[in-house]
């Protein structure tokens, strides 16, 4: 018999049996749920991945949150809805009860989930995600009432924005850019010209990891079309060095470079905007930007600009800091210190390992240390 879904999800992502086998066990510790023994695991994964055996609900949802795919991505059945009329009836009488304090409730756990992101990354968090996007996609699906339609619709925009980036980290394209597409239907909902460019630009970094570069610089200025009357300078801000990532990554260095002028000419004197909880560019973040423009284009100021930001660098924005040693370590190939690029790349290895950052695992796959023919 062939291989499964799950078994090509696995070694897509690089991991041996026995690393999953580790995973699977560190996290039904975390949750608090019962499972067999690493032995025994090892048995039950081969004949999971070969498709002699089911896989049951209990490691269906470990799998999710392993690998930061879904049902439907690893091969599981997918969750059933029953459609007849009195379960209908009973969804509408379900959207009825939003009120004002529901969504907020909503929007509180998608900011909670933010915080936690930035300190673990999103292997925690990808799959109570996609169940907050169900209920609140439900809520807006089966409600009837206008009045609270615009702000729930604010919120699934929030949450798909996240979940997408959250599952880009984990090399699950397809899947983020579902995300992206449900945040930007969610945002027209919304009526908000700021949403809709927000997940339409961080959508273009799916692209951009493609390898679809001129879709993605396309992408991005048509974002910062969509804002350029209708949103506070600190997204405009953020668009503006957006595009110009964009554009280092199609080696237009001078297009890139003014971009990143004008976004630093954009940043308003409080570069905190409660409404606009998503964007960060205070303290190094802008600077770190920039720097990772310079290491993609390869400018021998990229070291400079990076070894500035990093100690400025909040210590809770562990995948930002993953990300710029991962450009410190390119930075430092190009300018042929091999010792320097190793201890970078060494060091964004671990915390790619830590947070399980698939991205940043593929990008350090491409590290060529000088004098060397192979990778790092």
């Amino acid at each position: 018999m062939t291989g499964t879904r799950l078994q090509a999800v696995r070694k897509q992502l690089g991991y041996s049996a026995d690393e999953v086998i580790r995973m699977l066990l560190r996290r039904a510790d975390v949750l608090a749920v019962p499972v067999m023994s690493a032995t025994s695991l090892k048995t039950k994964v081969s004949r999971w991945e070969n498709g002699h055996e089911t896989v049951s609900a209990t490691y269906q949802r470990l799998f999710r949150d392993i690998y930061g795919r879904t049902n439907e991505e690893l091969g599981f059945p997918p969750e059933e809805d029953d459609d007849d009329a009195d379960e209908l009836l009973a969804r509408i009488a379900v959207a009825r009860t939003v009120d004002a304090g529901m969504i907020e409730r909503f929007s509180r756990q998608v900011e909670d989930a933010r915080h936690v992101d930035r300190r673990f990354g999103g292997v925690v968090l990808l799959d109570q995600l996609r169940s907050t996007i169900k209920q609140v996609e439900g809520l807006l699906s089966f409600g009837t009432a206008q009045a609270h339609r615009e702000a729930l619709a604010g919120v699934l925009t929030e949450a798909s924005a996240l979940a997408g980036w959250e599952a880009l980290d984990r090399n699950a394209f397809s899947q983020a850019w579902e995300h992206h597409e449900r945040a930007k239907s969610a945002a027209l909902e919304a009526k908000s010209p700021t949403l809709l460019a927000h997940a339409t630009a961080q959508q273009a970094f799916i692209l951009i990891d493609l390898g679809e570069i001129p879709g993605a610089v396309d992408l991005l200025a048509s974002a910062r079309d969509v804002a350029e009357h209708a949103a506070p300078s600190l997204l405009r801000a953020w668009l503006a060095a957006a595009h110009g990532e964009g554009l280092a990554a199609a080696g237009r260095r001078d297009d890139a470079l003014r971009a990143f002028d004008a976004a630093g000419t954009l940043v308003p004197p409080d570069p905190v905007d409660p409404s606009l909880p998503f964007l960060f560019l205070a303290d190094a973040h802008l600077d770190r930007w920039r720097g990772h423009a310079l290491a993609r284009l390869g400018e021998p100021d990229a070291i400079e600009q990076l070894s500035h930001a990093l100690p400025r660098l909040p210590a809770e924005f562990i995948r930002a800091r993953g990300g710029m040693l991962v450009d410190l370590a390119f930075a430092y190939a190009a300018a042929g210190d091999r010792d320097a690029a190793l201890s970078y790349a060494r060091e964004a290895k671990r915390i790619a390992s830590q947070i399980k950052s698939d991205r940043q695992r593929r990008r350090l796959s491409g590290l060529i240390l000088p004098g060397s023919a192979g990778i790092a």
